[in-house]
Parts: structure tokens; C-alpha cells; sequence
């Protein structure tokens, strides 16, 4: 039976997962985009392409890095989801 508490239990926990696999990229994102600006205003450089390049290099090393880890996350969600599917 679907209750309201159920619905909203099930909404928290998929904001969670999102949260908790989406974290690793973002934080990588965060920080070279943050060493970047500081580099940028040492040096005076305003290039937008020195903005974006490292950030997309350090995303792709976060998913390289995390990417097992992210993979089991989402598995083991999707698993807990589709067993409560025949309970529904």
C-alpha cells in the first residue's frame, strides 16, 4: 500500500542517492574551478577556455576515480527500488 509516508521516505532516500553520487564530481568541479580563479586573478589571465578545461578534466578524473563506487551506489538503489515494486 502506498502511503504518504512511504512516497515521501522513497523521495528523500532517491535526493540522497542523487546527492551522495553526484558529490565526488561536483567537489572536484568545486575546487579546481576555485584554484582556477585564484590563477586567474594572480595573473591577470581572463581566458574562458582556462575556466572550462580543467574543471571538464578534473570531472572526468573524479569519475575515473569514483566511478566503481557511484556505479555500486546506483545498483544498490535500483535494487532496494525494485524490490518494493511487488510491494506496492
Amino acid at each position: 500500500m502506498i502511503t504518504q509516508g512511504f512516497i515521501i521516505a522513497l523521495a528523500r532516500e532517491t535526493l540522497l542517492t542523487v546527492i551522495m553520487v553526484s558529490a565526488p564530481m561536483l567537489g572536484f568541479g568545486l575546487v579546481v574551478g576555485l584554484a582556477v580563479s585564484i590563477f586567474q586573478t594572480v595573473t591577470s589571465i581572463q581566458d574562458q577556455t582556462l575556466s572550462f578545461v580543467p574543471k571538464i578534466l578534473a570531472v572526468l578524473l573524479s569519475m575515473i576515480l569514483f566511478g566503481g563506487w557511484m556505479i555500486r551506489t546506483l545498483m544498490d538503489f535500483f535494487i532496494r527500488l525494485s524490490n518494493l515494486l511487488p510491494t506496492i
